[in-house]
């Protein structure tokens, strides 16, 4: 805790959106542009409808998922979009913090209905975390374990082959280009209740994949919590 505030100090946060310094994390200005998810969403992605008729998404009625359900804090476009490229390319780590806290803040209640007991980031190839340094995702994590005091397990799951970037591929492609890329390497207790985190989710073959790596090497239930999701 000390350590956290002489840091912030000395580096005075700043709103992950418009940049400027900003001791509440997003900034009061920025909130009132952003899209927050807390209505009117999948009930199985978590993906944003238009209304309050539908139960799932387009997607989530057509296929299925191998994850529990999944929520996310905003909606992926306009200032979001730009902000998460910068916290994944353009080494604003500090970002990470902020989108965690806002993150616990806004889904913790739903955390704690789902009894999670294991935070697990969705991880990077090893090549890629050398290069960019650090993994978002598990920034992220960090920071919800610690608002909420669950414990964050960024070994557990493993990233053994380097797939290309998602973006560019198609939906079948995707799900192709996914299989076999995790690994579990440790072990997970009969009836864990699993939170996987990442930045973004779009069209859900990476937290699928991770899910089913994770499911079939234990009886569990796998649960994703994502900063934005698109849609």
């Amino acid at each position: 805790m000390l350590y956290r505030r002489i840091t912030e100090y000395l580096y005075p946060p700043r709103c992950p959106v418009c940049d400027r310094i900003s001791g509440r994390g997003i900034c009061e200005s920025c909130k009132k542009r952003l899209v927050y998810i807390s209505k009117d969403f999948c009930m199985k992605c978590g993906k944003p409808l238009d209304g309050d008729r539908e139960e799932y998404c387009r997607d989530c009625g057509r296929r299925k998922h191998d994850f529990e359900q999944g929520r996310s804090l905003l909606s992926y476009q306009g200032q979001v979009r730009q902000s998460l490229y910068r916290l994944k390319y353009a080494n604003r780590r500090d970002y990470a913090a902020v989108y965690g806290r806002e993150a616990a803040l806004h889904l913790g209640r739903w955390i704690r209905r789902m009894r999670i007991t294991r935070i697990v980031p969705i991880p990077l190839h090893p090549s890629r975390r050398r290069t960019r340094g650090y993994n978002q995702a598990a920034l992220i994590a960090r920071e919800i374990g610690w608002q909420l005091d669950l414990p964050v397990d960024e070994k557990l799951l493993r990233r053994i082959r380097k797939t290309a970037p998602q973006k560019m591929l198609s939906g079948q492609e995707r799900q192709k280009n996914l299989a076999g890329a995790f690994q579990v390497l440790g072990g997970i207790g009969r009836g864990e209740r699993i939170l996987l985190v990442d930045d973004i989710y779009t069209t859900g073959h990476t937290a699928d994949a991770a899910a089913r790596c994770l499911k079939q090497a234990a009886d569990c239930r796998v649960y994703v919590l994502t900063v934005a999701i698109g849609g």
